[in-house]
This record gives C-alpha cells, structure tokens and sequence, in this order.
C-alpha cells in the first residue's frame, strides 16, 4: 500500500446511513492549515487540490484495470499494451476549474470514466447553467457568474451546447401521450420576439394547459406560428387528439374570431366558454375613463346571474340603460352569447375555474417575467428551450385545482358517462 498523504482523499458528507461519517481525525488532518474560506473552497484551495488527487488517481487505477497490471511493473510477457505518459485538460467543477493530467495507453484503447476523453465538465455543472439560463440570465449573466463564484471561465459556445441539450428534452416532453380526457382545456397565445433573416418579428407561442380527472394542471404542448389565428388553433387541436386525447368537457379561450369552430371540429361535444375577463376587457376599450367604473359595475350581474336566463335580462337592463351611448357593447356580448353562457350551468365553486383563462395568462406572466431580459430571440429553437425552462419551473408550484372534489361532481351531473 503507498504511502498515505492528506490530499489523497476525497472529503465525503454523510447524507444517509449508507454513506457513513468519516473520522474526525481525517477531517482534521485534511484542513490543517486551511482555516478561511479561500483556503478551503478558492482557487487552488483545499478542494480544487482534492478533486484534482481524487481525479487522477481514479483515472490511474481505471488504467491500471484496463491494462491488467500495475504501474512500474512490466506488460504481462513483456509485450501487449503499456502506459504512454499523460495529457493536460482542464476541467470545470462546482467550485472551479482543475487542472489535471489524463493518462494514455499506446493503443489508444483506454476509455477513462471519470472523467471521459472529452468531457470537461463535472455532472452537476451542467444543471448549474441550465437553471441560471432557466430564471432568464442572459449568456454574458451566466459567464460573470460562473466566473465570479467559481472561479470558472466559460465560453459563449458551452454555455450554448449545454443549453442546446435541453431540446432533446422539449422534443421528447412535446410528443409524450396525453390523458384520454381532460375535463378543462384552457387555450391561449404569447407574443414573443424573434428574428427571421435580418428583422425581428412577433411570433405567436400557443399554449395548451390540461385540467385532468385528479384536478392537476400540466401544460400539453407548445406551437410556434407567426400569428394568432384559429387555423393553426386546429392544428394544435388535431395533434392533441393524436396524441390520445379523446374528450374534452370544457374548452376556456379567449375571443379570437373562429376559435370555437376550431374547437368543435376537434371535440364536437366539447362546451367552449369565452374568457368573461377577455369580454370585459373589450368592452371597455369602446368607454372613456369617466364612464369605465359604472360601466364596469353595470356588466357585473350579467355573469354573475344564477343561470343563464337571469344572464339575459340582466343584459337587457344593460342595454337598456347603456345601449345608446355605447351600441357596440350590447352587440359584442350577443354575438358571443353562446359561449358566454356555459358556465352559469354550473355552482360557483366550479364558475371560478371555468370563467376565465387566467389559468394560462399567469403561465404567461411567468414566462414574459424569464424572457423580458432577452428583448428578442435570435432563433426560434432559442425561444422554444427558454419558454420551455420557464414552463418546467412554473409547474413545479402548481398545486391541485381549487375545490376540485366538488367541481368534478358537478362535471358527473353535467357529462354523465363523459366523464370517467
């Protein structure tokens, strides 16, 4: 056995009872005479010294392993494949850069695990630029940071490699089955910039967010498009049904001219309820401020009615009261009057999820809080990994829908054998 040194030994935290405690007396001998922070984790402090022993002796014994005897002896029979010196590399770590020495074989057969021929970076220092890109830190943020807390110097091209590896995953989590039914289907796009050839557009990302049978909220999918249209709404909509939803009970969107045809061509059985908020929001652009607040009020008891038969009268006291003046309100509420009313069949517990598609608009605002630092994408892929990051974090939060025991009660009363 050789002869043992402090710095041959990796310093280990016990975090469960299969990984036990190492000796004090180790622990003590390790940071004898590294007592400061910088001494223990800066450049050239205690650990970067251990990863870098820890590192090349594993690769050495993996060497050692691979050729079948051991360093200073001769090849078995004096022939075959022997060591052939070492190669420098750097490689990046969660508290900086090592230097180390790779060994080599003369074949060029020894395939180190450790640390691979190519790799330079740790696991796990990955997943620390993927995060930071995640929370909206811009590549240059990214750099400084690895760089003011590690001691790492990264290029634009890793971080960009590294970041490029989540698309796999979007690949993957974008054509994954879905649920057969979801009782809510809410449905809306973002504007977000990106360039195309030498200008910056707005492109449409259109978003879906299922309500399942156990009341979990999971974003289905995301679309790019150059605009919002209820066209490539049927697209959406078509693929979903592809990947294996057969039913949906009801679809919350937002006014969009031709959206609920889209819809019921897909889910012919499908209630579509327009946004009250979105119908609130449109009236109000036709009414200057010093009306918007009696107006406003006096809109209220035409979606709050106990059912849809209160919900016309009380427009026509509306109308009544405001028709006049303001025409093209009256007119907005009746064309869309079809798929204002849905949900009035329901008790208030179950309106509260169904009226409105804030749901997905505060998905939107999440995503917009990431991207705001961006100004613009220079590709659409580059767009699609950042919003998907954003999506991922955001559901991490999400919880059960509001009152869903009750609300899928009444889903029964209402979808009979629809629902499961």
């Amino acid at each position: 056995m050789s002869e043992h040194h402090p710095e041959e030994t990796m310093p280990v935290v016990a975090s469960d009872p299969d990984c036990p405690d190492l000796p004090d007396e180790l622990i003590d001998e390790l940071l004898a005479g590294a007592r400061t922070p910088e001494e223990i984790t800066g450049p050239e402090g205690l650990l970067q010294r251990l990863t870098k022993r820890l590192v090349e002796r594993a690769m050495a014994a993996e060497l050692t392993e691979h050729l079948g005897y051991e360093h200073g002896q001769a090849p078995p029979g004096g022939v075959g494949n022997a060591r052939n010196g070492t190669t420098p590399k750097t490689i990046h770590t969660g508290h900086g850069s090592v230097r180390i020495v790779q060994p080599r074989d003369r074949s060029g057969s020894f395939e180190p695990q450790i640390v691979a021929k190519h790799q330079r970076r740790f696991e796990g220092f990955d997943d620390k630029i993927i995060a930071m890109y995640a929370r909206g830190m811009s590549v240059r943020d990214i750099q400084a940071h690895l760089c003011e807390l590690y001691g790492v110097e990264v290029g634009h091209d890793l971080i960009s490699r590294v970041t490029d590896t989540v698309l796999d995953d979007v690949r993957e989590w974008q054509a994954r089955p879905l649920e057969d039914v979801y009782p809510i289907l809410f449905l809306d796009a973002l504007i977000v910039k990106v360039r195309d050839g030498g200008a910056v557009r707005n492109k449409a990302c259109y978003l879906a967010i299922g309500v399942n049978l156990e009341g979990e909220r999971d974003v289905l999918g995301l679309w790019f498009q150059s605009a919002e249209g209820a066209k490539f709404w049927l697209a959406v909509l078509n693929e979903l049904k592809q990947r294996g939803v057969s039913d949906v009970l009801i679809c919350c969107v937002d006014g969009l001219k031709g959206f609920p045809e889209a819809i019921e061509a897909v889910f012919p059985e499908a209630w579509v309820q327009t946004c009250i908020v979105h119908l609130i929001r449109q009236s109000l652009r036709f009414v200057p401020d010093k009306h918007r607040r009696q107006v406003a009020k006096d809109l209220k008891p035409i979606y709050t009615a106990v059912d849809a038969e209160a919900a016309a009268e009380a427009l026509a006291r509306f109308e009544t009261d405001w028709g006049e003046r303001y025409p093209m309100i009256g007119t907005t509420w009746r064309e869309a009057w079809e798929h204002v009313i849905p949900f009035l069949a329901f008790p208030p517990d179950l309106r509260r999820v169904v009226y409105t598609t804030n749901t997905i608009e505060a998905l939107h605002r999440q995503i917009r809080k990431t991207i705001k630092t961006r100004g613009h994408f220079p590709t659409e892929e580059a767009a699609r990994k950042l919003i998907y990051l954003s999506i991922q974090n955001a559901q991490k939060s999400w919880r059960q829908t509001y009152h869903w025991s009750s609300a899928l009660l009444s889903f029964k009363i209402h979808f009979g054998d629809r629902l499961p």
